[in-house]
């Protein structure tokens, strides 16, 4: 038999089970797989990935794994100490500008959440893991989800593994990944179908707002997309206070 010794830096630990967190994971390679491959074996999707390191040389994921190879995999951002004078070969590709997000039915809040800070965010609860990849290859959209094997799907470029289950969180470990900090426009959204918001003259509305809405409310905003009128209304303020929080960036 022939095998590779693979070690997990830094947050690719989160995929490696905690007994073998600090552990050297051998592979089999017998059958000359590419170094992806070997890597996905271990649970860790390749868009978590940044630079892949065997025997002292950065490599791709096109690598064929050798007999013996030592393979350090590092994430994305992260800071690598290399003797080399080549250069980082990094492997994760640059963010599309502006961002834009598909997730995946279980993380219907957190899309909603990113539409409410002005994020292109689709989601919907009838999408299968193939319409996401398939989405996401042709428009450059990077995947949010909590689904491993989605993620290792070949055709998805750009993808985050979300590790919180709380909604919240969770919006404020996307926007710390991919520093979207410059990026807010909330309340431009729609945050039930996506489509941004435009402005609405109150006369053609008015048919369509309860009495003491048309009595105290003159600015509208309603979505082209599903019709949905908004206003701000007595919820205002607690919707206030979360974007806020939302948009303050943690100290380093």
């Amino acid at each position: 038999m022939e095998y590779a010794y693979l070690y997990f830096h830094a947050a690719l630990k989160d995929f490696i089970s905690p007994a073998g967190q600090n552990q050297v994971i051998v592979r089999a390679v017998d059958r000359k797989p590419s170094i992806k491959d070997v890597i996905e074996s271990c649970n860790v999707p390749h868009t978590e990935i940044d630079l892949i390191i065997v025997n002292g040389v950065f490599v791709d994921f096109d690598y064929i794994a050798q007999n013996g190879d030592q393979v350090h995999v590092y994430p994305d951002c992260s800071t690598v100490t290399h003797e080399s004078d080549r250069p980082l070969c990094h492997l994760s590709p640059p963010i599309p500008v502006p961002p834009r997000f598909i997730v995946d039915v279980n993380l219907g809040r957190l899309a909603r959440y990113m539409r409410l800070l002005g994020f292109d965010c689709l989601y919907r609860n009838d999408y299968d893991d193939q319409s996401i990849a398939e989405i996401s290859c042709k428009t450059q959209r990077i995947v949010l989800t909590w689904d491993r094997k989605l993620l290792k799907r070949k055709i998805i470029t750009y993808g985050y593994f979300v590790r919180t289950d709380n909604p919240k969180a969770q919006v404020r470990e996307t926007l710390r990944r991919f520093n979207l900090y410059t990026s807010f426009a909330p309340l431009t959204r729609c945050t039930h179908c996506n489509e941004k918001l435009i402005s609405a003259e109150k006369p053609a509305i008015t048919h369509r707002l309860k009495p003491l809405t048309r009595q105290y409310y003159n600015k509208f905003l309603i979505c082209p997309g599903c019709n949905r009128i908004y206003w701000q209304g007595s919820h205002s303020m607690r919707i206030e206070r979360l974007i806020e929080a939302f948009c303050r960036q943690p100290m380093r």
